[in-house]
């Protein structure tokens, strides 16, 4: 049963990273089109919001108390993960490259790690560590990385904030149900261990992007963000097709799906391997590039993606090869990687 969990679960990171890499050219089209970059984040995330409401009414049918008692973590999902790691990294594209501004997002996969280490005492090991090492090296080459670019402190400012956006991601995708077992364990219960209902991925997908999308909105009527659109025809992959498709496409593959899968894939693998395996959303990028556009992929590009993989599969390696008991919460500790939810828990 563990080993079929690991398996949907790398499914799942496999899903998310690759329906996150189709933003690429779907979000170039509408901004070819003369859309700016934060009117096709909102259009993405108040138009995933809405498909994903009926199904979330559905799930939360009779289950209200669930979403009432994690409130706080869909309000931090919404705002930092949503919104904030997406007009953190557009605007640090708007002072640097799109590769480096790429590369400071994806440190985001080892701002977790560090968290997981100060905050939770789960220190790397070696295979970790060089996985990690291997992942940076193929980031560098995918994102063409070796030739010389401008390193801008303002951008530089957003694409660690981008990183950090990320993490909490990550983290808050993995840890909602364990915060909630430890709400629970302190709310009365005698220290027993006491099964509580998680939030189910598709409902914290649904209400962080309610969130984001509240604030996005009222940040582009105040005019701190700009929005343009252009309601006309737009070039995808040399056809010229209608606004609506790209943003459809952005909206149900990009977010929707991406985000719901992207959460039960961190419950799953425990946030540390399910960021390591959304590194390989870039892989997915270049390859969506070369299928769309006709941009194909350097040797060194795919040498970088051998690398990113090598990375991946020595993180998840490290992860079989050690089962430490969680010290999260009495609820947790059933857990046998460190940062994965317990398996009474998961959806």
């Amino acid at each position: 049963m563990r080993h079929q969990s690991r398996g949907a679960g790398l499914t799942l990171a496999v899903l998310s990273a690759a329906t996150f890499g189709t933003s690429g050219i779907f979000g170039t089209s509408l901004i070819h089109a003369g859309w700016t970059p934060g009117a096709a984040v909102t259009a993405r995330i108040v138009t995933a919001a809405v498909v994903l409401t009926v199904p979330a009414l559905i799930h939360l049918r009779g289950r209200w108390h669930v979403l009432r008692r994690d409130l706080a973590t869909v309000a931090a999902y919404g705002v930092v993960a949503v919104a904030g790691c997406q007009l953190f990294f557009f605007n640090a594209v708007s002072h640097l490259s799109v590769g480096v501004a790429l590369l400071l997002e994806y440190l985001g996969t080892f701002l977790v790690v560090a968290w997981l280490w100060l905050r939770h005492g789960h220190r790397p090991r070696r295979l970790t560590i060089a996985g990690g090492g291997f992942a940076v090296a193929g980031l560098v080459l995918v994102l063409d990385l070796a030739g010389s670019h401008r390193l801008d402190p303002v951008g530089l400012a957003w694409g660690l904030s981008a990183a950090a956006g990320l993490a909490v991601y990550f983290l808050l995708s993995a840890g909602a149900v364990e915060n909630s077992s430890s709400s629970a364990d302190s709310d009365g219960s005698d220290g027993c261990d006491v099964p509580v209902e998680p939030l189910p991925p598709l409902v914290l997908a649904w209400g962080g992007m309610c969130v984001a999308a509240v604030g996005l909105v009222a940040f582009g009527a105040a005019g701190l963000v700009p929005m343009r659109v252009h309601l006309t025809d737009v070039r995808l992959a040399d056809h010229r097709v209608s606004w609506v498709v790209p943003v459809l496409g952005l909206s149900l593959l990009a977010a929707a799906f991406a985000y719901v899968a992207g959460i039960g894939a961190a419950r799953l693998l425990g946030a540390k391997v399910a960021s390591f395996v959304g590194l390989t959303e870039v892989l997915f990028a270049v390859v969506f590039a070369w299928m769309a556009l006709g941009q194909t992929p350097t040797g060194m590009q795919l040498l970088g993606g051998a690398l990113i993989v090598t990375g991946v599969v020595l993180v998840r390696v490290d992860e079989l090869g050690h089962h430490p008991v969680s010290r999260l919460s009495p609820a947790a500790s059933a857990s046998s990687d460190p940062d994965r939810v317990p398996a009474g828990h998961r959806e």
